[in-house]
């Protein structure tokens, strides 16, 4: 890569975001699984009665992907979605939703209790932490923006600690998608970083660590189907009940 992936986490990877918006939702739509899995982590979140009285915060929204996840599993919650691409959030603003849902453009480390208008119940991050110059501040953001005893789940990729789940990322990257997202934009950049990201970012035994050192507690992380076995994972966590450490 002519960039290094630090270099792209800090501010070079939203501008291809906001180039790769058009046709994001067409890339996506060719993951086999890509919609039922984010409503599987969804569910995880485990609210009850369709998320009545709840806040969810949809973080790294994106295009709205893992916002009509929640919102199809959680009708009666009030979500707002957050991303820092102005592109990709103007796809998702576009789309048809309820009155509960919103969207905010922000980085996950300028977000404040005050400017969300009150705390969460819970957070939900789709494939966002590995895109964050400094994943331990992140985290430790996120659990600030829960009331006591929120909940959090990660929908993020985690490859380090198993061989063969690299060698199936590295082969579906360099088969797939770098080579539909360079047809389709006319750039690899953006995917060429999804793929080396991935490979640099913690394992599954290493984010579970990195969640705790953040203050959440209960932390486990649970499998996902499909191809996808051992490549995505569901990562969950509470802030304690006097509130995040």
């Amino acid at each position: 890569m002519a960039r290094s992936v630090l270099g792209m986490k800090s501010g070079a990877v939203t501008d291809e975001f906001d180039r790769a918006a058009a046709t994001y939702d067409l890339l996506v739509a060719a993951n086999p699984g890509y919609h039922r899995h984010l409503r599987r982590s969804a569910r995880r979140l485990g609210l009850p009665g369709g998320g009545e009285g709840c806040r969810i915060l949809d973080l790294g929204c994106g295009t709205g992907a893992s916002t009509a996840a929640l919102a199809r599993l959680f009708p009666r919650a009030r979500i707002t979605g957050v991303d820092a691409s102005e592109g990709m959030l103007a796809r998702a603003r576009a789309k048809q939703w309820n009155k509960n849902v919103r969207f905010i453009h922000a980085r996950v480390e300028e977000l404040s209790v005050d400017r969300l208008g009150g705390p969460s119940d819970a957070v939900f991050a789709a494939y966002l932490l590995r895109n964050c110059p400094d994943a331990d501040a992140a985290l430790r953001g996120m659990g600030g923006l829960l009331r006591p005893g929120g909940r959090i789940v990660l929908h993020e990729y985690s490859v380090a600690d198993s061989p063969a789940a690299r060698l199936v990322w590295s082969l579906v990257c360099w088969g797939v998608i770098i080579p539909l997202g360079r047809l389709a934009t006319g750039r690899s950049d953006l995917y060429r970083y999804l793929w080396r990201s991935v490979l640099d970012f913690d394992g599954v035994a290493e984010l579970r660590r990195r969640m705790g050192r953040a203050g959440l507690e209960n932390v486990r992380a649970l499998p996902l189907p499909g191809w996808q076995r051992g490549v995505t994972h569901t990562f969950l966590g509470r802030v304690a009940a006097g509130g995040a450490s």
